[in-house]
């Protein structure tokens, strides 16, 4: 109308015109009735109700870029993802109308259906919350806005973020903040316990007072350099020992089977065993031979009765069992 009317008069004061002369004047009393008949009903629910929009709070859009809301499905006008939680949610109401031949038991099917639906509503807005809260959208971007945030706090140890998986089901029951204090006060408390062993420990070797526990320690760290220092020599000696044993040939720790045969099948660790159990390369084949076709067996439910040597008493052959276990030649069940 204004367009119509021209540039001299603006769009409000010619709808301030239509109103005041149309609506309001002489002619819209003459032609509008004080009360209107078969005014239809606003059946809109109210605030609140069971179908109400402000069921679900809604949450302001999030921040991200046009190719990322595609990568998503993401509607940001409407806060809605192309697939939702329980994506067929809507079939629960959307045949539903009210007739008014409807009996009680009609009646109350279609308000269980509601019932249902507003439910699985509220779940839907209950997990994008959870998400929201927790920055799980950046996360799963590769953005996190909390990057910076992070970088600036104590850095967390390999059991901390354990200890952060095993809790995750929390996260439904607590907002982020209140998990991070959780998480945070189980830090103090396993700290604060860590600081109660350390001074338990200062009284049981007679300290009574912070001043001394400063000597105390450089004490015990010296004492454990000590050991250190020795076991490191300890260990050089022996592995110097083992290598001129090598390089004897027939004085090494394989002499007295280096020259039997089947020596040259085993491995390193088979000759260590061999070794020790005072077993010959090849007995030692056999048995395991045979230990890993029973086993086998076993596997595929074929009844076997094992045939072992004579010469294999119980001893050796829990050894072997246990060998043959921990290099991955038989599972665990067989032994």
């Amino acid at each position: 109308m204004a367009a119509h009317v021209g540039a001299s008069r603006t769009p409000q004061e010619v709808m301030e015109h239509y109103v005041s002369m149309y609506i309001h004047g002489n002619l819209g009393k003459a032609c509008i009735p004080d009360t209107i008949p078969n005014r239809v009903t606003d059946h809109t629910c109210p605030s609140g109700g069971p179908l109400s929009p402000s069921l679900t709070t809604p949450l302001p859009p999030l921040d991200i870029s046009v190719a990322e809301q595609q990568q998503l499905g993401y509607m940001p006008l409407r806060d809605d993802y192309e697939i939702e939680y329980d994506q067929d949610a809507e079939t629960l109401i959307s045949g539903l109308s009210v007739n008014y031949d409807d009996d009680d038991v009609e009646i109350e099917l279609k308000r269980a259906h509601v019932d249902m639906y507003v439910r699985k509503l509220r779940e839907r807005q209950r997990r994008k919350n959870i998400a929201r809260d927790y920055n799980l959208v950046p996360a799963f971007l590769g953005k996190d806005k909390k990057e910076k945030e992070r970088a600036a706090r104590r850095k967390v140890t390999k059991e901390e973020k354990e200890l952060r998986l095993k809790l995750r089901p929390l996260y439904q029951f607590m907002s982020c903040k209140e998990f991070d204090d959780l998480f945070e006060n189980m830090h103090k408390e396993k700290m604060l316990r860590a600081k109660i062993r350390e001074l338990q420990r200062y009284r049981r070797n007679g300290i009574t007072k912070m001043e001394e526990s400063a000597e105390y320690e450089a004490a015990r760290h010296k004492r454990e350099k000590r050991k250190e220092n020795k076991a490191a020599a300890a260990a050089a000696a022996a592995a110097g020992g083992a290598k001129r044993g090598k390089e004897d040939g027939r004085d090494g720790e394989f002499a007295a089977i280096e020259h039997l045969p089947g020596f040259e099948l085993l491995s390193d660790r088979e000759k260590v065993l061999c070794s020790s159990l005072n077993l010959s390369p090849a007995r030692y084949v056999t048995v395991k031979t045979i230990i890993i076709k029973d086993h086998l067996q076993k596997r595929q439910g074929i009844p076997s009765k094992s045939r072992l040597p004579s010469y294999l008493d119980k001893v050796l052959k829990k050894r072997i069992l246990n060998f043959l276990t921990e290099s991955g030649w038989i599972s665990r069940d067989a032994s």
